[in-house]
């Protein structure tokens, strides 16, 4: 049985569009049966554009979500409208049981602003259609998996969310992360806050007073395989030879330019805990370039990939995994 994904095409004024047209030649023969969702005599142009044969369209469900006209590389409310609409079109088709996974194509947060929208971003707006709890993001880049400990915040913030309670959290939720993608006892590194591991605490005392200590119960109170503080310099290296499942970065830059640096085409991001899976390009709209033919869709097409790779088992242990949690009042 092929495998069901729902693609959104993303703003259709950036380069969505295009990697998806691009992306599809090199998706046949994989077992993926495909649903594009957003505007359709937007994507046949860009299609044309390309010069790319429209029988690349040939066993792919195609729902259209009508609008325009647009105008590539600028933000506009119509071109925020119609790909709003589009992704919630695609989570009620994943809620519904017609699409196993869904993948989406960048979108550009003020367009949606100016649509109307109180959504600024996927993963606010998939949790709020789905009323779930708890949302987690991974990266992967080809044997690397990331998961991040705090996010976007300023620098100094993060710093002072490095907490003992805070990283055992993170360090749980690594651990569920693996077990919904599959690895059943993974290993999960915890990325070191100062240079050196803190060097004893003459850098440092964070990795002493908090981090250890949270590695430590995560081992001991609640069995899990957790490794750490692991110096920043050499855990993602580590990670990505073999040594561990997932890195625990303790914050946005630390865990971004190790992923980027190791394939930034390759690297995209998962998130995890809603009912079904998503997965996304880690781009944006890339304005500057949007209509002019020269966007790299490798990133949607791992995007895809990795949406069709993990989306049977992750339906299987959704609900053990992260059902309870997103369940309750």
């Amino acid at each position: 049985m092929n495998v069901r994904v729902g693609v959104t095409l993303g703003d259709p004024a950036g380069v969505g569009y295009e990697v998806v047209a691009k992306a599809l030649p090199k998706l046949r023969g994989l077992g993926i049966e495909l649903t594009l969702i957003g505007n359709l005599e937007h994507f046949k142009s860009v299609i044309s554009m390309l010069k790319i044969n429209e029988t690349v369209l040939d066993g792919v469900r195609l729902i259209d979500i009508p609008g325009g006209p647009f105008e590539f590389g600028k933000v506009q409310e119509e071109a925020g409208r119609v790909s709003l609409e589009s992704v919630i079109k695609a989570v009620n088709l994943a809620m519904a049981g017609e699409v196993d996974a869904i993948a989406t194509a960048p979108i550009n947060k003020e367009a949606w602003f100016r649509a109307g929208s109180s959504y600024i971003d996927h993963t606010t707006l998939l949790q709020a259609l789905t009323k779930s709890r708890l949302s987690l993001t991974v990266f992967e880049t080809r044997r690397l998996r990331v998961m991040f400990l705090t996010r976007h915040m300023p620098l100094a913030e993060a710093i002072r969310d490095v907490k003992r309670a805070n990283v055992l959290e993170g360090i749980i939720n690594a651990n569920r992360a693996l077990k919904a993608l599959g690895v059943r006892r993974g290993r999960i590194a915890v990325a070191a806050l100062n240079p050196h591991a803190g060097e004893g605490g003459l850098l440092g005392r964070e990795e002493i007073d908090e981090i250890a200590p949270a590695v430590e119960e995560a081992r001991v109170k609640y069995g899990i395989d957790a490794h750490g503080p692991i110096s920043a310099d050499s855990v993602f290296y580590l990670a990505a030879k073999g040594q561990y499942d997932i890195v625990l970065s303790l914050y946005h830059d630390q865990g971004h330019i190790a992923a980027k640096m190791y394939d930034f085409r390759r690297t995209i991001s998962l998130t995890l805990g809603l009912p079904f899976l998503r997965t996304s390009v880690d781009h944006g709209t890339a304005y500057d370039i949007a209509g002019k033919g020269v966007a790299d869709e490798t990133s949607m097409l791992e995007a895809i990939r990795k949406a069709a790779k993990y989306a049977q088992q992750y339906k299987k242990r959704w609900r053990i995994v992260f059902g309870e949690i997103n369940t309750q009042p």
